[in-house]
């Protein structure tokens, strides 16, 4: 089947109703951005039929695209203001990047080496979980995928009070999860079970057991 632009839009649409709308992101902002912002053009040409389906796309590497409603759940947690300056780890393909920047965010996005250039967007390449120092401090640390746990760096990144957005790792299950650093400190707290892509490179450090 060929998948015309006209078709693109429509199944666009098709995800704002019976994927986004249905499911808790409920800011009148993100369901623009997602319904104005083409996802077909962040997805692999071979991939594009898949653009708009509830499940990771995968991409190279053993990477994966995360699913819309995960993307859409993670900006409706972020709270984007225009201005904001936001730390993006995991840029992959740039559609996430190209959102929060539709939100009026200046965004630093950070993806190992490789990874796209990212119009409107800052692209640091290197390890995911080093961050972009150079850009610090910022005022939202948005993690496009789950991790075991988040590091020191990236918290060190942040201003006093920044937000921050990712999933979590427990046990094999992954969860959305959002919280605040403050005086240093990262609290998150589980929001949903939800099937995310896993990041690379943020495995939990081991426990010395007895």
């Amino acid at each position: 089947m060929i998948v015309t632009e006209q078709n693109f839009s429509s199944m666009r649409t098709a995800m704002v109703e019976s994927q986004l709308r249905t499911s808790d992101v409920d800011d009148p902002r993100v369901i623009a951005a997602m319904a104005s912002v083409p996802r077909e053009n962040y997805v692999p040409t071979e991939r594009r039929a898949m653009t708009y389906i509830d499940r990771p796309i995968p991409l190279s590497g053993g990477r994966a695209l995360n699913p819309p409603l995960v993307v859409g759940r993670l900006l409706t947690e972020a709270k984007v203001a225009p201005g904001d300056k936001v730390l993006l780890i995991g840029a992959a393909t740039g559609y996430s990047a190209a959102l929060l920047t539709a939100l009026g965010a200046q965004v630093t996005a950070v993806e190992e080496e490789g990874g796209p250039d990212i119009a409107g967007a800052t692209v640091v390449r290197g390890p995911l979980n080093a961050g972009a120092a150079a850009g610090a401090p910022y005022d939202l640390l948005f993690i496009d995928g789950a991790v075991a746990e988040v590091p020191a760096a990236l918290v060190g990144q942040l201003v006093d009070g920044a937000r921050v957005v990712t999933g979590v790792v427990e046990r094999g299950v992954t969860r959305l999860a959002s919280g605040r650093v403050v005086a240093g400190v990262l609290g998150l707290s589980s929001v949903a079970d939800i099937e995310m892509v896993v990041l690379p490179g943020f495995a939990a450090p081991e426990r010395f057991v007895f």
